[in-house]
């Protein structure tokens, strides 16, 4: 039986103090569900309108449309829903080519970002504390299953900006910048993306070893800014095309 104690702590984990408090997020939708399931996250429970996963009796709840519909956060919901445990995570080490979030706020660019460091292979997403909680119903949905390949982290970026510029260069995302097609881009190094609306803080500007733009094309310049996961899109790949252009 789905109990009124059940819907009670799945609609709560929409909010991040009670994600904290329990330990757990929800995930929506087979697809997503099922990759999450193949990775080393652990399944707390799944709630299903068939059954369609191989997972253990006590962890599976077949229940109606009607009831996953009450806890759905989904204008459509989908066939299913699960929560899974909150994995702990390890200081990151300062190596390889990383992603610092200087308060992004936006819940579908952060997911959109982290699918961007999967794809691109890049392990470790630095988010400073103020950034949007990656366990957000609309984030974990906007990285289709990729929450589960890319190690989040949540930390004082300013100081973890001036432990690894002595290690690694620092690029910053600035209009001002240096084109990043023509500037010379090492294989290893810490991307820096600013706020939606501020860009990167001053604080992080003081950071930055080396500033760098995506030059417009077009002959009306009429956009300010590109969005945020847009930008990091184009910086990664173009990080990623050098470094395997030189191998």
């Amino acid at each position: 039986m789905f109990s009124k104690s059940q819907i009670k702590l799945i609609k709560s984990l929409s909010q991040k103090k009670f994600r904290n408090k329990h330990g757990l997020f929800i995930i929506e939708g087979r697809k997503g569900i099922s990759e999450l399931l193949n990775s080393s996250l652990d399944l707390h429970s799944v709630y299903t309108i068939e059954d369609i996963f191989k997972t253990s009796e006590e962890k599976t709840n077949l229940i109606s449309e009607a009831d996953l519909k009450k806890i759905s956060n989904l204008h459509t919901p989908q066939t299913a829903l699960a929560l899974f445990h909150i994995p702990e995570v390890v200081q990151p080490e300062i190596k390889g080519l990383q992603v610092v979030l200087d308060e992004v706020q936006d819940p579908g660019n952060l997911g959109t970002i982290i699918r961007l460091c999967d794809w691109f292979g890049v392990e470790d997403l630095i988010c400073s504390r103020e950034t949007v909680d990656c366990y957000n119903p609309k984030v974990v949905q906007a990285t289709m299953g990729s929450i589960s390949r890319v190690k989040i982290h949540y930390l004082e970026v300013s100081e973890y900006l001036a432990a690894g510029k002595e290690k690694l260069p620092v690029y910053g995302t600035f209009l001002d910048g240096k084109n990043v097609y023509s500037e010379s881009l090492s294989a290893e190094g810490i991307i820096v993306l600013g706020n939606e609306a501020n860009g990167i803080s001053p604080q992080m500007e003081k950071l930055i070893s080396k500033k760098l733009v995506i030059p417009q094309f077009g002959k009306i310049h009429q956009t300010e800014s590109l969005n945020v996961a847009s930008a990091a899109a184009i910086f990664l790949s173009e990080f990623s095309r050098r470094n395997f252009t030189e191998r």
